[in-house]
């Protein structure tokens, strides 16, 4: 059984920085695409950022893209979402969620959330 566990969330002010941490365990990740995806109050889910774990090939929305930065450490089995000059639009519950290789991403995995709260 794989378990995803988010930890890291909390209250910031805009402008600051946050690192979320999803840690894997159950199995190997190392064929798996990870994600981070968002929810915000009122709004449907939305993905984040994605990687895949072999390559460390990266995807990331509009809308995060030079703040967050996604990345994993093998050794730990964790992925990571660095998040900085956050803005109270980020503002969300977000979850990781892992993919088994198949030519059409769909996420098996998903983890409890965590939340992230920015206040101006």
């Amino acid at each position: 059984q794989v378990q995803l566990v988010e930890s890291g969330g909390g209250m910031v002010q805009a402008g600051d920085s946050l690192r979320l941490s999803c840690a894997a365990s159950g199995r190997a990740f190392s064929t798996y695409t990870m994600a981070w995806f968002r929810r915000a109050p009122g709004k449907e889910r939305e993905i984040v950022a994605r990687i895949v774990w072999s390559t460390g090939s990266t995807y990331y929305t509009d809308s995060v893209k030079g703040r967050f930065t996604i990345s994993r450490d093998n050794a730990k089995n964790t992925m990571y979402l660095e998040m900085n000059n956050v803005k109270p639009e980020d503002t969300a519950v977000y979850y990781c969620a892992a993919a088994k290789p198949r030519i059409v991403i769909q996420y098996d995995y998903w983890g409890q959330g965590t939340q992230v709260t920015v206040s101006f």
